[in-house]
C-alpha cells in the first residue's frame, strides 16, 4: 500500500509524531488512521518507559486562567534539559495540563498519594451504602472494590480522562509526549484555585 504525503500530514497534525514516525505507523498498519494513532501512542509509552529512570531537574511552571477569571490552576512539569524546557510542544503539554487541573480539580498525583485515612474513610461510606442493597456479600465486595477503584482515579491527575480528549488519561498524555520529545517528562506539584 503506497502511503500518501497527506496521509501522513493528517497523522502528524493529529498526534505531533515525527515524520517518519507517522509514515511508519501508516505503513504498519495498512494505512489504517486509527490503527496507526495506536502505533505511535504504543511506541511514546515504550519511550517512556526506557527514559523513565532520567532525572528530570529542569521544566517550566505553567498556568491557566478560566475566562471568568474565578478558576486558575499552576503546574509544574519537569524534563531532562533546558533545551526541551524550551520547546514548544514541551510549553503546550504544560498548558494542557493546567487547563485540565483547573477543569477537574485533581487531589492527588496517582492514586498512591492518597492518604490512608481519605480511603479508609470513602471505603466507609461506600460500605454504608451498599450494605443494604441485599446483594450477596462477594457481589457487595465487588461493588465496594469497583467503587473505590473509581473514587481513586477520579481524583488523581495521572488516572483522569485528559479534558480535550476523554479516550486518554493524563498519565497517558505525558507518555505520548515523552514520546514524541524523546525525554522523560514528569508531573512536580500542581495547585487549583477558585473564588467561590
Amino acid at each position: 500500500m503506497i502511503i500518501t504525503a497527506q496521509q501522513v500530514k493528517e497523522l502528524r497534525d493529529k498526534t505531533l509524531a515525527s515524520v517518519s514516525d507517522c509514515k511508519k505507523a501508516l505503513e504498519e498498519s495498512g494505512g489504517d488512521f486509527v490503527k496507526a494513532q495506536e502505533i505511535l501512542r504504543r511506541r511514546g509509552k515504550q519511550v517512556a518507559e526506557k527514559r523513565a529512570g532520567k532525572e528530570t531537574r529542569q521544566g517550566i511552571i505553567e498556568y491557566y486562567v478560566h475566562s471568568n477569571k474565578k478558576i486558575g490552576a499552576l503546574v509544574e512539569l519537569n524534563c531532562e534539559t533546558d533545551f526541551v524546557a524550551k520547546n514548544d510542544k514541551f510549553r503546550e503539554l504544560a498548558h494542557d495540563i493546567a487547563l485540565h487541573v483547573a477543569s477537574m480539580n485533581p487531589q492527588y498525583l496517582e492514586a498512591a498519594d492518597i492518604p490512608q485515612e481519605v480511603l479508609e474513610k470513602k471505603r466507609n461510606e461506600f460500605m454504608e451504602e451498599i450494605k443494604n442493597s441485599g446483594k450477596p456479600e462477594a457481589v457487595q465486595k465487588q461493588i465496594l472494590e469497583g467503587k473505590m477503584k473509581k473514587f481513586s482515579e477520579e481524583i488523581s491527575l495521572l488516572e483522569q480522562p485528559f479534558v480535550k480528549n476523554p479516550d486518554e488519561k493524563i498519565k497517558d498524555l505525558v507518555n505520548e509526549y515523552t514520546g514524541k520529545i524523546g525525554e522523560n517528562i514528569k508531573i512536580g506539584k500542581f495547585i487549583r484555585l477558585e473564588i467561590l
